[in-house]
């Protein structure tokens, strides 16, 4: 396949480096995503892929820009002008995006946690929890409570503890 045309070279340029953005933006966060089983050899690529991918959004992101200026030379509507400018800013922001670490936004920690005496408690007799025992103070986490924050910060027995899960 030729492509002959300015503008159609620059859409080919800039809708590569969208997909590509686009991929190493969304594939980790779809592959690392609560509640989900994982497959070791894809969870092995998202992590590789979250770990490395900052150099590669910013090789895309000045790919994006070099073609942008390369069709800005040759182009003289504005409004082409206008949309290419848009996508190669789109190819940036998805860089951007890739910086955000959206698991930090979503697993924080609970707030302080609440107790009540065992035999009030409205748990099942099957229910997992995870317990912790210091000094006389004993506390149990219900993990369908905490499952989704994945931690819990608290004070047992004067001692500051972390349960995770």
């Amino acid at each position: 396949m030729k492509i002959t045309t300015p503008g159609r070279r620059f859409l080919l340029y800039v809708v590569l480096c969208l997909l590509a953005s686009f991929a190493l933006l969304v594939y980790p966060v779809y592959v690392i995503r609560p509640f989900r089983a994982q497959g070791v050899r894809e969870l092995g690529v998202a992590l590789a892929v979250t770990r490395y991918r900052a150099p590669f959004m910013v090789a895309l992101a000045a790919a994006s820009l070099a073609a942008l200026f390369w069709y800005w030379r040759r182009e003289g509507r504005w409004l082409r002008r206008t949309a290419s400018a848009a996508a190669a800013l789109a190819v940036a922001a998805m860089g951007l995006a890739s910086r955000v670490n959206i698991y930090e936004l979503m697993f924080h920690p609970l707030g302080p946690p609440a107790f009540v005496a065992a035999g009030q408690s409205k748990l099942d007799g099957d229910e997992m929890v995870i317990a912790i025992h210091v000094g006389p103070a004993a506390r149990a986490y219900p993990i369908r409570n905490i499952s989704y924050y994945h931690i819990v910060n608290d004070l047992v027995d004067g001692v500051p503890i972390v349960a995770t899960y």
